[in-house]
């Protein structure tokens, strides 16, 4: 047979099998190579899926810690402890001299000269200023001269009173005449002691040109200077001309609440601090009280006397003052512990898993910084310092005990 009729028939000669194996080699080859990359592809693609599934697992659990986390809430704490007696109460105070007076001119005038300025030391009638007063000395001048036309004035009835009263002797004049002498020699006694009174007045008005001190201290303020007017006393438009303060001893007052008004006693010591002094303690006395509760503030004032030799303290500064108040055996927590709810008063108080319990309490006095409890609360019990408002019942908190060292503080 020839090759067309194999052809024809679709029988293959050897020759054709030999060009049809040579040409499937290469695309077996392709064919490997494709499934290769695509093995590659499907392991990259697998290797990268994977990875992304990891990264959001271990970023959501991230987000969870940190969720957890920032929900949670980190306080700090305190521990209640039975009260150890000797409270005090600590009440704010304005430091005054133990005597304040401004010093007014009692005449008018202007002025002349001033010896003293602000922080001077000055002793009782030391001379602080003087005065011209030229008004007041032309009224002297005139009261002087209109004093001895009364005493001229006396002389002449007096010895017309004398002569009538020798010619009445010999009724060479009537009882009518004799009277009326006599009624004019005493309208001139009563004309010079009214002008006696007038220049001794304007005497003492013109002494008052020269300022003293009343009283020994320091000039704390200077209102004038050369050349003012000077009005006299203290009304209209009338200003001090200076301030003089006795800084040793000071006195300060404090108000003290009506609850504790029945513990303060006379000659009690209270100490006195300023923040300006840090360490240092001041010891004061109570002098006097007020000895009735102010019905608007319901408080007791309360002076007391502070001894400063050395003059570190200075009028008007403020100060702290600590007043027993007597020993007390209730338990005290701080005052920050507070929580005030529409239900009445709470504390927070927290067990060692964390967990918060809002417990109601009683409130006994208020020392200020601290506050006496009593109900709700027991020894050992650990309360929230500040806190929260947004606080509820059964919330878990991070908290570190505290420790004896700060409780103690």
């Amino acid at each position: 047979m020839s090759d067309s009729h194999h052809s024809s028939l679709g029988i293959h000669s050897a020759s054709s099998g030999q060009h049809l194996a040579a040409g499937a080699m290469p695309r077996m080859r392709m064919l490997l190579r494709a499934r290769r990359a695509t093995i590659v592809i499907v392991v990259l693609l697998a290797l990268g899926a994977a990875s992304t599934v990891i990264g959001r697992v271990v970023r959501m659990r991230d987000l969870q810690t940190t969720t957890q986390l920032q929900a949670r809430t980190f306080v700090s704490t305190t521990r209640i402890e039975q009260g150890k007696g000797g409270e005090t109460l600590a009440l704010p105070g304005t430091l005054q001299g133990f005597i304040e007076s401004p010093i007014y001119a009692r005449t008018s005038g202007y002025l002349l000269r001033w010896n003293r300025d602000i922080g001077a030391r000055v002793e009782k009638g030391e001379l602080l200023a003087e005065l011209d007063t030229p008004e007041v000395d032309q009224q002297l001048a005139q009261a002087t001269a209109a004093r001895e036309q009364a005493a001229s004035s006396l002389e002449l009835a007096k010895s017309s009173a004398e002569r009538w009263e020798s010619l009445r002797l010999r009724d060479a004049v009537s009882q009518q005449e004799l009277d009326e002498r006599r009624s004019a020699f005493s309208q001139a006694q009563a004309n010079l002691a009214a002008a006696d009174a007038n220049v001794r007045r304007l005497r003492e008005l013109e002494g008052f040109k020269h300022i003293v001190a009343p009283f020994s201290g320091v000039v704390t303020r200077r209102n004038i200077d050369v050349g003012d007017l000077v009005d006299a006393g203290n009304g209209g438009v009338s200003r001090a001309l200076f301030t003089l303060a006795q800084t040793d001893p000071l006195r300060v007052y404090v108000y003290v609440p009506q609850t504790y008004a029945g513990l303060v006693r006379i000659g009690e010591a209270i100490a006195v601090t300023q923040s300006e002094i840090p360490g240092v303690r001041f010891r004061g006395t109570v002098s006097r009280t007020a000895g009735a509760i102010d019905t608007v503030t319901r408080t007791l004032q309360v002076e007391v006397s502070l001894p400063n030799h050395e003059g570190r303290l200075l009028p008007g500064a403020y100060v702290q003052l600590e007043l027993p108040v007597g020993n007390s055996n209730n338990l005290m927590a701080p005052s920050n512990c507070l929580l005030f709810r529409p239900e009445g008063p709470r504390v927070a108080v927290v067990n060692a898993d964390g967990r918060v319990h809002l417990q109601p309490v009683t409130i006994g006095r208020d020392f200020g910084q601290s506050v006496e409890l009593l109900s709700g609360i027991n020894v050992g019990d650990q309360l929230i310092l500040n806190p929260a408002d947004s606080l509820a019942e059964g919330d878990v908190v991070s908290f570190q005990p505290p420790t004896k060292d700060k409780d103690k503080k």
